[in-house]
């Protein structure tokens, strides 16, 4: 069968009823569309000042951590400084802590000292004389001149308050050939002061520190003198000179220099810490020549209480020029302690000014002491007056 053909008006109906419907679907879609895009703005939005508030509060927290930073960099400065203060105020109570213990010992030790000097021997000068193993011909040519020896040696003490003794130490072995030679020398003479020091021409520093230190322990003297075993020396000059500078505290007498500090490795004098005093070619600062020099009791004193401290240098006289200088210490430049040998001597004589100390300064002692001694002695001696006169009260 043909199906049967739709009529005009069927057509237009359903053509009609098609435009609506697509026209609803379309008003529909258009509705949902701008609905989605107003919720997308809205949410934009809505994202947007999220993003804001999220930038606002890291910034805050930025600002926060920043603050606190600084609060932290703050408090640890402060910190800082409270310890430094506090590192300051230790450092001055252990000072004062330590003023005050040194000052304690120092009051005990003047307390003992003092009772201990009322059992030493008093003297007016204990002479030094330093010496070694191989000197013994000079020890000889000095007794058989300027030194008193036996029982006068013992009335000078006695009654001067003079005080001579040869310095020597011991050697490298104990109860040795040298050591027994020493003994025998000083059971005939009994003109030794024996230290508790091994000998050495580089260890002079260390004898002299010694010597000062064992003379002081052992008599209780006004002055305290070093000579070399050749030197002449005229005794009743000496202790004359001396006796002019007795009421003075802390006095430092010798023949004052000034010499180079050398800084070149196997010439004598030699100074191996040359670089502390300066640029290279300079000279030592003042001090008395290692010839023959004097020191005032409490110089004594100072030099046994403190030295362990003590620095030495190659030099002994530089090492106790050293130990004076930072002191408050008159240095008493005495010419009569820097005369040379014949003539010089004789001329000194002739004018006046008698000599307490002869020497060569070619030599830093008499040349050829052993030979020339006597000679010098003839020539330079003082006689026995100055000697005579000389009075010190015990």
């Amino acid at each position: 069968m043909r199906p049967k053909a739709a009529s005009g008006k069927a057509i237009i109906v359903l053509c009609l009823a098609s435009f609506l419907a697509g026209s609803l679907f379309m008003s529909r879609s258009l509705s949902r569309s701008y609905v989605s895009e107003e919720e997308d703005k809205h949410l934009a939005k809505h994202l947007s000042k999220r993003l804001e508030v999220q930038k606002d509060c890291d910034e805050h927290k930025r600002k926060l951590i920043e603050s606190k930073s600084r609060d932290i960099i703050g408090e640890v400065s402060k910190t800082h400084q409270a310890v430094k203060a506090l590192e300051r105020t230790m450092s001055t109570l252990e000072l004062e802590l330590a003023a005050g213990r040194t000052s304690h010992r120092n009051s005990e030790f003047w307390s003992e000292k003092s009772a201990k000097n009322q059992s030493l021997q008093k003297a007016f000068a204990v002479i030094g004389i330093n010496t070694a193993f191989s000197s013994k011909k000079r020890r000889d040519s000095v007794r058989q001149t300027w030194m008193p020896t036996g029982e006068k040696l013992k009335k000078i003490e006695k009654e001067k308050g003079i005080v001579v003794r040869f310095v020597i130490g011991h050697s490298a072995t104990p109860g040795g050939v040298l050591d027994k030679a020493i003994d025998e020398e000083d059971s005939e003479h009994k003109d030794f002061l024996r230290l508790k020091h091994i000998e050495g021409y580089h260890q002079l520093s260390t004898k002299t520190r010694l010597y000062f230190s064992t003379a002081a322990a052992m008599w209780d003297a006004e002055f305290y003198v070093k000579v070399d075993d050749d030197v002449h020396v005229n005794l009743g000059m000496l202790v004359t000179t001396l006796a002019r500078y007795q009421s003075r505290p802390r006095v430092y007498i010798g023949c004052m220099k000034s010499g180079p500090v050398l800084s070149q490795k196997g010439v004598k004098y030699h100074e191996p810490e040359f670089w502390k005093f300066g640029e290279e070619g300079n000279k030592y600062f003042r001090h008395a020549t290692g010839q023959i020099y004097a020191i005032s009791k409490d110089l004594a004193a100072y030099i046994s209480t403190n030295q362990g401290i003590l620095h030495r240098y190659a030099n002994e006289d530089v090492s106790l020029g050293a130990w004076m200088l930072g002191l408050e210490v008159e240095h008493v430049d005495e010419r009569s302690m820097c005369c040379g040998t014949p003539p010089d001597c004789q001329w000194k004589a002739q004018a006046g000014n008698v000599c307490a100390a002869s020497f060569d300064w070619s030599c830093s002692g008499i040349c050829k002491s052993v030979d020339r001694m006597t000679r010098v002695h003839r020539a330079c001696a003082e006689g026995d007056t100055p000697l005579s006169n000389f009075r010190f009260s015990f």
